[in-house]
């Protein structure tokens, strides 16, 4: 077998983990101050779960092949080895008082979106007595909670062919906020709030059109409203021919 037929044994995350000298780490990307560092807490770790084990002994090393498996990700580091390219963003910072017998009590609530912008995002919360604990522990749930967005060109102003839009019109909510998406032309680009527009971005989707109500300034319940949209592409039923028509791919272009 020759180099070029090589198949990888080994997940992408745990290959940049055990050979880091191989990694170039971008220039402009900036980190935060002792912020996690995923690769290098994979070389530290020691699998709990079935999948892990699996994901560590190089029987799995695709996130698709995970999610077929059938088995629960309840493990981070399952998901940074799978998908070691994850950009993560801070959506919302809230501080929290509450007056108890012993004094004031402060906590922060920190909501965190993370993406791979090709098909994967994940959305989560946490809270914690400090702020970098709050968001650490954040995009922690948000990794765990990484969910495949199915992508199509359903815009009638579209020519032929594959699309990075919404594939239909969907429905979103969250609290009192509603987001409608609904397909883009190619070259329209994001029309809808900033903090919808964070969540798609890092979800791949590059053109798509909004309709909001509700109380829109709540940034997290926008952002919620927006993750349950692209959450409801995945619950509806679309057949082998529409999915022809609308060039609807799932995840990651492979």
């Amino acid at each position: 077998m020759t180099d070029e037929e090589h198949v990888p044994t080994m997940a992408p995350g745990l290959m940049q983990a055990y050979a880091p000298e191989e990694t170039e780490e971008a220039p402009d990307r900036r980190r935060r101050r002792n912020q996690y560092d995923p690769i290098a807490n994979l070389r530290k770790w020691e699998p709990r779960t079935r999948l892990g084990a699996a994901v560590m002994a190089g029987k799995i090393i695709s996130y698709e092949a995970a999610l077929a498996s059938g088995l629960p990700i309840r493990e981070v580091q399952i998901v940074d080895a799978l998908i070691p390219n994850l950009e993560d963003e801070v959506i919302s910072v809230n501080m929290i008082q509450r007056m108890t017998d012993s004094g004031r009590r402060v906590r922060f609530n920190v909501m965190a979106c993370v993406g791979n912008r090709d098909g994967y995002v994940g959305l989560g919360m946490a809270k914690a007595k400090e702020v970098a604990t709050a968001i650490q522990k954040a995009i922690t749930a948000a990794k765990l909670n990484l969910i495949r967005v199915q992508r199509g060109n359903g815009s009638w102003e579209s020519s032929p062919g594959p699309g990075n839009t919404v594939p239909f019109k969907v429905n979103g909510r969250s609290a009192s906020t509603r987001v409608t998406l609904m397909p883009g032309a190619k070259g329209k680009g994001l029309v809808i709030g900033e903090t919808g527009k964070r969540v798609l971005e890092l979800a791949g989707i590059e053109d798509v059109l909004s309709r909001t109500k509700g109380q829109t300034r709540t940034t997290i319940n926008y952002a919620a409203a927006t993750f349950n949209a692209l959450q409801n592409i995945n619950t509806t039923r679309i057949s082998k021919t529409q999915r022809e028509n609308l060039y609807i791919h799932s995840g990651r272009k492979l």
